[in-house]
């Protein structure tokens, strides 16, 4: 008797508890990377953070989702990858800007350069868009073919969590070749 006359609270407060949960999922990824933006644009210095993060998490994203083509999950996960590739496009144009600006004299790279030694450090954020988009094509086009096997979707899902799971690599590999840690949030 008492827990039918408590329905009124319970299915509101579950409601809510859903909403925060899936919305601690949506955006719980990009907090931390609030703090190291704000850092970057206050100080205009870049150097304590390696946007090979960003590769690595857009990389991961974007399997994620074309993974969801083969093997629905969550929408709040979708949601996401979404927000989380949002959230890299904008640091990694914050901090080509901050680049581009304190290498008056570098050599300009770009993506059209095809240089190995050079990859993921080009002078436009044009160039980083060009080349996310060259690698969703590609990646879109070549699950669009092979969406119906089952092994296929789920190596991508393999991929996907294996890149992701790699996320720290790029940052320590900065770190150690750098002896240092500064700039780093």
């Amino acid at each position: 008797m008492e827990a039918e006359g408590l329905d009124w609270l319970l299915v509101p407060l579950h409601q809510l508890v859903s909403w925060g949960a899936a919305a601690a999922m949506v955006f719980g990824g990009v907090v931390p990377y609030v703090p190291q933006y704000r850092d970057i644009r206050r100080t205009q210095n870049a150097d304590g953070f390696s946007t090979y993060v960003c590769l690595v998490l857009l990389v991961a994203n974007i399997l994620r989702i074309l993974f969801w083509f083969g093997r629905r999950f969550e929408s709040p996960l979708l949601w996401q990858s979404a927000i989380m590739i949002l959230t890299m496009l904008l640091m990694l144009k914050l901090c080509t800007e901050v680049r581009v600006a304190n290498e008056l004299n570098a050599r300009r790279r770009s993506f059209a350069d095809f240089d190995p030694h050079h990859f993921w450090q080009w002078s436009s954020f044009s160039d980083y868009v060009q080349c996310v988009l060259a690698f969703t094509g590609v990646a879109g086009y070549i699950t669009y073919l092979s969406i119906d096997s089952t092994l296929f979707v789920e190596t991508l899902g393999f991929l996907a969590v294996l890149t992701e799971a790699m996320l720290g690599v790029p940052q320590l590999y900065r770190n150690h070749r750098h002896q240092s840690t500064e700039g780093m949030r």
